[in-house]
């Protein structure tokens, strides 16, 4: 039901559509780019509900109390100390060492500003949980979520972020 009408609202009402392969893997980060507006959050959950597929994130393990932590649960979250000392992406990894699936959301600017570079927390997260990166373009101009590659990371940070970078550069530059 909720995929139907995801379709209705974000393909047909208001005009969006989905351009790639989503993956079957059970693990697996999604990296999104660029985030550069509040309503990032609403073409995520929409583009979930229309794929019918269960995509996570975490946030800090106050949301997760006996009051909020059922809806934030079920909208896929994950709790993570963010409190401590802490290395987040340690805890990251267990997360996804864990579950038997796990597919994690995460924005690479790490703010909805525009940044000279990405933050690499996402990398090293898949390196540690031995997991690869989903290239996701949000393009608000066309009106297209575009996923555009399933990245497994090789451990040279300098080479595959330009790689990576290159991919959401031809996307953003893309006329359909």
């Amino acid at each position: 039901m909720m995929s139907w009408l995801a379709k209705l609202i974000f393909l047909r009402l208001m005009g969006w559509k989905l351009v790639g392969d989503f993956p079957t893997l059970n693990k697996f980060i999604v990296a999104v780019v660029p985030h550069t507006r509040n309503f990032d959050f609403i073409v995520g959950v929409l583009t979930r509900a229309v794929l019918n597929e269960e995509i996570n994130y975490v946030g800090k393990k106050e949301l997760f109390n006996p009051f909020t932590g059922w809806f934030f649960t079920a909208m896929g979250g994950a709790p993570i100390n963010r409190g401590t000392n802490e290395n987040k992406v340690n805890a990251i990894a267990d997360v996804f060492n864990k579950r038997n699936r796990f597919r994690l959301a995460i924005a690479p600017e790490g703010t909805r500003k525009r940044v000279e570079r990405w933050r690499t927390g996402f990398y090293y997260i898949a390196l540690k949980a031995n997991v690869p990166i989903l290239l996701v373009n949000f393009n608000y101009q066309l009106k297209k979520v575009s996923f555009l590659k399933l990245f497994y990371p090789t451990g040279d940070l300098k080479k595959d972020l330009a790689v990576m970078d290159e991919y959401f550069d031809k996307a953003m530059q893309s006329k359909s």
